[in-house]
């Protein structure tokens, strides 16, 4: 793995990036009425993950990166969440892609949280 230098270099932010996309690929045939709901809502919280890296990324301490990364962490529970209500509602089939990337990127997002905590005095 190269040296990390900015949030573009970083696997979690691109996989989260290319999660959003898929995201909105899923939810381009949701109904019409649910536009200002849970569409708008499963896209927000897409896109809150990759952002939040990036913004995390770039504060200059170790504690603001650790809360943004949290912030990510959530932003992707919840929409793991939305994305299983879709399919209780039948709007969207099981996408076990979208399933498992979110298993991957949890699984990327914690360990960079326990990174970042390690490099933390007394930790």
């Amino acid at each position: 793995m190269g040296e990390i230098r900015n949030y573009k270099d970083l696997d979690v932010w691109k996989r989260s990036r290319k999660l959003v996309v898929d995201v909105y690929r899923l939810t381009q045939n949701f109904p019409k009425e649910e536009l200002y709901a849970l569409t708008s809502q499963l896209r927000r919280c897409a896109v809150s993950i990759p952002s939040n890296l990036a913004e995390g990324h770039s504060r200059s301490g170790t504690k603001d990166y650790i809360y943004f990364v949290s912030i990510a962490i959530g932003s992707l529970a919840e929409l793991e969440t939305q994305i299983l209500i879709s399919e209780d509602l039948g709007y969207c089939t099981s996408d076990s892609e979208i399933v498992s990337e979110i298993a991957r990127i949890q699984k990327m997002l914690h360990t960079l949280r326990t990174s970042l905590k390690s490099r933390l005095p007394n930790a």
